[in-house]
């Protein structure tokens, strides 16, 4: 099998198995990550893909041979995962997981200590060079492996304070690896659940496990439509994200869920900064300011969100993308996330409809992608363009704002494409900007 470096990318590796990831691949990352970071104490752990039965064994062989003493946690979710780094006070972690991407790819996420990610700048492709050259040092002894399980102390962290009595919720796991401690969270928190897909299947039979997709989250609004239910939860493949629907059946976009939480974290951590990524919506840090918390925009991405939120003191963080961080270990928490949604929902009375729509304040796109031959010719045009905005966000990307209205363009890290996102007062004011800024992308 030839090598593949691209499937080495800015926040993981994913690759079609065998095709790009197999055993042997598997094994030299171990001994990639081992030789790279030199730690002698690390966390593995897998998703339920099935091809997980030989990769994360071989991974292990690497790490052993490489003179890392692994502890093995098993199945998990990527937040366990992160969790259990912090908990057990490894030097680092790897999970072998292709997140929510279709049934036939795996591939893993890698941290260090405190569960801090290994991206694309800071070691990904430092380890995709050193598994490309096959060049092991002289190891004086190999590692130890030792089994750990932190499953029913993640579940206590996650439900804590928490409750769903009274309600009654729909909650799809998409086949994907929430449905491995559900049964359990939900029996701590009460309420009444009608579970869609919570069986491991790591051929995701029914939908793809990535409810960013609307179209991935026909079954969950159907169901809460039918069933009568006061709100469905959809969660993605590796449980690292999380998006909640109205007892309508329509979907919260992720800023405003970022916004609902964020005011719950400020009741336990008052005058917190709250993080949340530049796509998101003008509400969001109005919101946030009202609850008396300092809103803090932020490039996109766990990699980037994660070391802000510990630079900035920050107890919580949210994404477009239905990603929800939490202090103090700074990772995601799909089931904490829930736990804070379940007790805004039961404190308010209120239908979630009603609760969310003040916050529908204004008229925004979903992400809309472009390809482009030239990333940085056309952000240079906008920016020119835009000179005269009232504000001008110069990073990942750019974001430029208008009093009324304002659009945020970013390249893709991996493909020649430039992702546009716009929010304006009115919807006829965002059709009109959407044009325009298409026709300037164009």
């Amino acid at each position: 099998m030839p090598f593949n470096p691209d499937i080495y990318r800015a926040y993981d590796i994913r690759g079609i198995v065998p095709d790009d990831f197999d055993a042997t691949e598997a094994y030299h990352l171990g001994r990639a990550y081992a030789a790279f970071t030199k730690f002698e104490r690390v966390v593995v752990a897998r998703d339920m893909r099935p091809t997980g039965d030989e990769l994360e064994p071989a991974v292990i062989e690497g790490l052993l041979d490489g003179g890392l003493d692994v502890l093995r946690i098993g199945l998990a979710t990527s937040p366990m995962f992160y969790y259990a780094v912090h908990q057990l006070k490894a030097d680092g972690g790897l999970m072998v997981t292709a997140s929510h991407n279709p049934g036939k790819y795996n591939g893993a996420k890698m941290t260090r200590e405190e569960a801090i990610p290994i991206s694309g700048e800071t070691g990904i492709m430092e380890i995709r060079d050193l598994v490309e050259r096959r060049e092991w040092p002289a190891v004086t002894k190999r590692g130890q492996i030792s089994d750990h399980d932190v499953r029913d102390e993640y579940v206590a962290m996650v439900t804590q304070g928490g409750s769903a009595a009274g309600l009654k919720i729909v909650i799809d796991a998409g086949n994907g690896m929430t449905g491995y401690i559900l049964a359990q969270v939900m029996k701590q928190l009460g309420g009444e659940v009608i579970p869609l897909y919570w069986d491991l299947d790591g051929s995701f039979p029914n939908h793809e496990a990535d409810p960013l997709k609307e179209e991935n989250n026909a079954d969950v609004q159907a169901a809460v439509r039918k069933h009568g239910a006061d709100l469905g939860i959809a969660f993605d493949g590796d449980g690292d994200r999380v998006f909640f629907f109205t007892e309508q059946g329509v979907t919260i976009p992720g800023d405003i869920t970022t916004a609902l939480i964020g005011r719950e974290v400020l009741k336990e951590h008052p005058g917190t900064p709250i993080i949340f990524d530049i796509r998101s919506s003008r509400t969001t840090a109005e919101v946030i300011a009202e609850a008396g918390g300092r809103p803090l925009m932020w490039k996109v991405g766990h990699s980037l969100i994660k070391p802000k939120m510990r630079e900035e003191g920050a107890w919580f963080a949210g994404e477009v993308s239905g990603h929800f961080y939490f202090a103090p270990w700074y990772a995601e928490s799909s089931m904490l996330a829930m736990n804070y949604f379940l007790r805004l929902v039961l404190e308010s009375g209120k239908p979630v409809s009603e609760i969310v729509a003040p916050l529908l304040r204004r008229a925004k796109t979903p992400e809309i992608n472009f390809e482009v031959s030239d990333k940085e010719a056309v952000i240079q045009r906008l920016r020119e363009h835009y000179k005269e905005a009232d504000t001008i966000y110069d990073y990942d990307g750019i974001r430029f704002e208008y009093p009324t209205w304002w659009a945020s363009v970013r390249p893709s890290n991996t493909e020649p494409k430039l992702r546009l996102n716009i929010e304006a007062d009115t919807p006829e004011l965002l059709k009109e900007k959407q044009q325009e800024i298409e026709d300037l992308i164009r």
